[in-house]
């Protein structure tokens, strides 16, 4: 038996957060059915790049790899024949998860309150940039705007030049996984009372959660953390090194690890320096220290470099690109790949699950193509005719 086998899950969100989550569910066993507006569809639907032709949404990488596991049906909610569709999935759903702006459901009638009459134990997870309450509720947000106000962009990038953001939509998949968590725990809250729970989910939270001493540094003393590139704050070694082939990371975090690093560099003279007695001092003099130490790196490949730290027990690492990873021994021995085709896109290799289940394994399968399930959902669930199908998708229903 999967771990969420008789769960049913209404995703109504779009983007990455939402949708991340949802992936999650499905793959440990809930059914999850996507609904997307008509025509459009998710705008995930609309980032490339695309398959071979160049623009058709159904070959979107982003929407492929978010929605896999899922049923995927059409409901324009803002119609009001949308509106009862929903309500009638939504007497058969545990969970419903959106990610509209705070107030938008509630005004066509479908909020949490309204929602909850027809099935009392409903869990509802709202995920948005900042939450449904607050001054800012009714901000635009995005990446760049939430970066900058969870104080990340601050403390990131070098020294004297400007703030500088992640790569990637790290701050939404940190708020999905949030509200998959934060499902899961409803889900085990909800037999002791037999009444479901609206989750509020807010991505400047999540993300202002993830510091880890930055602010009780300022509480405590009046420290604020500056910028400081690729080394840490106040140990060192622990920084990148250009090598032969590219880059590798060295994270020596005690004295200990950094006598081994020079050791087994054949640099033993710098722990007699004053200047390295220890990881503050080394931090202080980096520069000076980074000079010393980068022609044994230049002259080197990364696996050479990786293969001999290892070996005494120094942490280090080569700095993969997207060709490496997939390549990589570690990510393949886990099977961590997941191989899945597409009537569109054909065959793509997906990130697999972030953690494993050895008693109920995640299980994926291909993104629905926009629509595909919807006989399969309204007509073999619902019960409704062919030609009140036919009637609603000529008027913008479907």
């Amino acid at each position: 038996m999967k771990a969420l086998e008789g769960i049913r899950v209404l995703d109504l969100s779009q983007g990455f957060a939402g949708p991340y989550c949802t992936k999650l569910l499905a793959a440990f066993g809930a059914e999850v059915i996507k609904v997307e507006p008509p025509g459009q569809g998710d705008w995930s639907r609309r980032i490339g790049p695309f398959g071979a032709n160049g623009s058709d949404p159904e070959t979107s990488p982003a929407f492929l790899y978010l929605n896999t596991g899922k049923k995927g049906i059409t409901l324009n909610i803002e119609h009001p024949a949308g509106r009862d569709l929903l309500r009638l999935l939504v007497q058969e759903a545990d969970v419903v998860v959106e990610s509209f702006r705070p107030g938008y459901l509630a005004g066509l009638g479908l909020g949490y309150t309204d929602l909850c009459r027809i099935r009392p134990d409903l869990i509802m997870a709202s995920v948005t940039d900042f939450g449904q309450s607050g001054p800012y509720r009714d901000y635009k947000g995005g990446r760049l705007p939430i970066l900058a106000l969870s104080g990340h962009l601050y403390i990131t990038g070098e020294p004297d030049r400007e703030p500088l953001a992640y790569g990637g939509e790290f701050y939404a998949y940190q708020g999905g996984l949030y509200a998959y968590i934060g499902i899961l725990a409803a889900l085990f809250h909800r037999p002791t009372n037999r009444r479901g729970q609206h989750l509020d989910i807010s991505l400047l939270e999540g993300m202002t959660s993830l510091h880890q001493f930055t602010v009780n540094r300022y509480v405590y003393s009046g420290t604020v953390q500056r910028r400081s590139g690729n080394r840490h704050p106040f140990l060192h070694p622990v920084t990148l090194y250009p090598c032969r082939d590219g880059w590798v990371s060295i994270a020596a975090v005690s004295d200990d690890q950094a006598e081994r690093l020079l050791t087994l560099m054949e640099m033993p003279h710098l722990l007699s320096d004053p200047r390295f007695r220890d990881g503050l001092s080394r931090r202080l003099h980096a520069d000076a220290f980074d000079e010393a130490v980068k022609p044994w790196f230049r002259n080197r490949t990364r696996r050479e470099i990786v293969d001999l730290c290892q070996e005494w027990r120094v942490p280090a690492a080569p700095v993969n690109d997207p060709a490496d990873l997939l390549q990589e021994e570690q990510l393949q021995a886990r099977r961590f790949w997941q191989d899945l085709d597409h009537p569109r896109a054909g065959p793509l290799r997906y990130p697999g699950p972030p953690f494993l289940l050895p008693a109920c394994p995640a299980e994926y399968s291909r993104a629905p193509l926009l629509g595909e399930h919807n006989e399969v959902v309204y007509r073999d669930g619902l019960k409704i005719t062919e030609e009140r199908l036919l009637q609603w998708k000529n008027e913008g229903v479907l």
